[in-house]
């Protein structure tokens, strides 16, 4: 479907009139556009997206959610750092004052600061880069402690509630409409054979042993922005997601996304493997910024949570590319059933580096908070 994409960018309180919007071919869910506005000699850059309804069934409960958590952590950046609350993603208001326009078509658009001066990286060459995306994350969870107001909405229905996505994967090979449950035997052996991992979080937190909290819940190592002189964290991006959560959960797509040099879509499955370098970058970044509230049960299963994460999303391609790929952009035939297949590498991975890697957590969260990569 077209859009009018310069009416949509006019409703917006801009410094200038737009100029140009170009496409930005990032992310597999939002239709992401970069926006030039001009006023006299001056430019502006800014990031304008269409949110996926599709995925984001009730997109102004998303946005209601993004306004109050960018402006909660800009508001104390502020106290602390002025330079860097400047550089927090903020929500531009429309002329009618609202954080978002909705169209004829009941589409929701926003408009994003771009964020200039710094990158993402979808991986990393070093360990310095890795330890300060897991910092951010851990500053981020951090800094939503104390978010007041009620419950932030849940913008996807049970999002990492892995149970229920090992039921829906059920449903969706029982029909097989499409008749690919032959072309992934291995993939559907294997997660069966692990499925009983799904359940053991779910049981913690009925348990109270682990509590629910603000988590972004799409902690991948490319929704963290660091600046491109320094390499220090800048902020948190893509934030669709942030909503009740687990903290683990967070550490372990940080795992899943930095810990494998290789793409997430890999097709050589040698290259698919868990640094321990890496991870060890990542759990003390992590507990720079979370040590101090952290429970003993979050801890202890820090790694768990790697593992689970990164099984739960080795379930999710499965099943949609079962299903016939109708949630994850795709770019080529198997696209969904590659990415499978590099996840599961990476379970394999953790599983076998998981003694070790539970006892290098113990040992970060016994030293002195603070530590450097």
């Amino acid at each position: 479907m077209q859009h009018d994409l310069n009416h949509v960018a006019r409703q917006f309180r801009l410094s200038g009139d737009p100029t140009e919007i170009t496409p930005l071919a990032t992310g597999h869910i939002n239709d992401t556009y970069i926006l030039t506005a001009q006023e006299k000699e001056r430019t502006t850059r800014y990031i304008l997206q269409r949110i996926n309804h599709a995925v984001f069934k009730e997109p102004v409960r998303t946005m209601n959610n993004i306004l109050r958590v960018t402006e909660h952590i800009r508001s104390k950046t502020l106290q602390t750092d002025a330079e860097l609350a400047t550089r927090q993603l903020t929500a531009f208001s429309t002329h009618d004052g609202l954080g978002y326009h909705q169209d004829a078509g009941g589409n929701v658009w926003r408009v994003y600061n771009f964020v200039e001066d710094a990158v993402t990286h979808d991986t990393l060459a070093s360990t310095e880069p890795a330890y300060e995306a897991a910092r951010m994350f851990g500053w981020f969870q951090r800094m939503l402690i104390d978010l007041p107001g009620p419950p932030l909405h849940e913008t996807i229905r049970g999002f990492h509630d892995t149970p229920r996505r090992l039921q829906f994967f059920h449903d969706v090979l029982k029909m097989d409409k499409l008749n690919r449950a032959k072309n992934a035997k291995a993939e559907i052996d294997f997660l069966l054979h692990y499925a009983g991992i799904c359940d053991v979080l779910a049981e913690l937190v009925e348990e109270r042993e682990i509590p629910v909290r603000i988590a972004h819940n799409d902690a991948k190592i490319n929704n963290v922005m660091l600046d491109t002189r320094t390499g220090r964290g800048v902020c948190v991006i893509d934030l669709d997601t942030v909503m009740p959560g687990l903290s683990i959960f967070d550490f372990g797509d940080l795992v899943r996304t930095a810990a494998c040099r290789a793409a997430e879509d890999e097709r050589d499955l040698s290259k698919v493997v868990v640094s321990f370098s890496m991870f060890c970058a990542l759990v003390r970044g992590f507990v720079r910024e979370t040590s101090e509230f952290l429970t003993p049960a979050e801890r202890q299963h820090l790694t768990f949570g790697a593992k689970l994460i990164t099984f739960e999303q080795f379930m999710r391609f499965l099943t949609d590319y079962l299903a016939g790929d109708v949630y994850y952009k795709v770019h080529r035939e198997g696209h969904n059933l590659d990415r499978c297949r590099t996840q599961m590498v990476l379970v394999e991975s953790i599983m076998d580096q998981e003694k070790a890697m539970n006892a290098l957590v113990e040992k970060v969260f016994q030293s002195t908070p603070g530590c450097t990569p």
